[in-house]
């Protein structure tokens, strides 16, 4: 790929694009505020009412005066910042093949999205509802736990709609071991049959090796977390993309600038527990 063939749009759209397929913890924000992002500090204000107010009616009886609504702004800052930087030698462009440029355009957008989820990953133990710290001793009590949660959920009086819940890679194998989480009929999920996703209790599972990890007592206990689309908000874009030819080198290189924030917004919407797999 020449310096001349290079159009910043194209690729930078192209990016972003590719972040979406990898995104797992971001996915299950709330992405409705990132409108237009230019740089890195800049903010997105997010608007909110209060309750709503919800009285008795009485048949020819007049109804109180308009309750004043109240409302609230939440800033969410851009403030998290990645980039990529790599070059392919001119040598090595005429000896391999031609689009090797572009398979690392490929690959950039795996390694921005895998750094963006880490960090909303952090997020998620700040929830104010928790199971504790869980040892999982069976096969089942997997599922149990995430029918718990599902339980504090709803006890939070978090909306049905866009609820999620993200395990581990080894969460997700015990799950994959109960009948009542692979039984199509009875999860009334047919994309069960890859194996990425599926659903309990009404929450969309999912898995990343970017859950939190914290050691109690000489025990690792992973965070698993669940929440509905509107507990975190988040915003992103890739700001910058450019080729250029390194001042002291024989090759095409190029660099690229991906900023992004994400808050929490609802913090009693969510729950989390430690789980620690010690199978008897």
């Amino acid at each position: 790929m020449s310096i001349q063939n290079f159009i910043p749009a194209v690729w930078a759209g192209k990016i972003l694009g590719n972040l979406q397929k990898d995104f797992v913890y971001v996915d299950a924000c709330n992405r409705d505020y990132e409108g237009e992002i230019t740089a890195y500090g800049d903010q997105v204000k997010i608007n909110s009412i209060g309750a709503i107010t919800v009285k008795s009616y009485t048949k020819n009886t007049d109804i109180d005066a308009p309750q004043d609504l109240t409302g609230s702004q939440t800033v969410l800052l851009i403030n998290q910042g990645d980039y990529f930087n790599f070059q392919v030698d001119d040598v090595d462009k005429a000896q391999t093949n031609p689009k090797v440029m572009d398979q690392a355009m490929v690959e950039a957008p795996v390694a921005l999205a895998n750094n963006t989820d880490n960090y909303v990953a952090g997020l998620y133990v700040n929830f104010t509802n928790d199971l504790g710290n869980i040892e999982i001793t069976t096969v089942e009590k997997a599922y149990d736990i995430l029918v718990d949660m599902a339980q504090k959920l709803d006890e939070a009086n978090v909306p049905q709609a866009g609820r999620s819940v993200i395990v581990t890679p080894a969460f997700r194998s015990l799950l994959r071991k109960d009948k009542r989480f692979t039984d199509l009929s009875a999860s009334g999920q047919a994309v069960l049959q890859n194996g990425v996703i599926g659903n309990v209790s009404g929450m969309q599972v999912r898995y990343s090796n970017n859950v939190p990890v914290a050691t109690v007592a000489l025990v690792d206990y992973s965070y698993i977390t669940a929440m509905y689309r509107g507990t975190i908000s988040f915003a992103d874009q890739i700001v910058s993309v450019e080729a250029f030819r390194p001042e002291s080198r024989f090759g095409d290189a190029i660099k690229g600038l991906h900023v992004y924030g994400a808050k929490v917004v609802r913090l009693n919407t969510g729950v989390f527990a430690g789980i620690s797999i010690n199978l008897v």
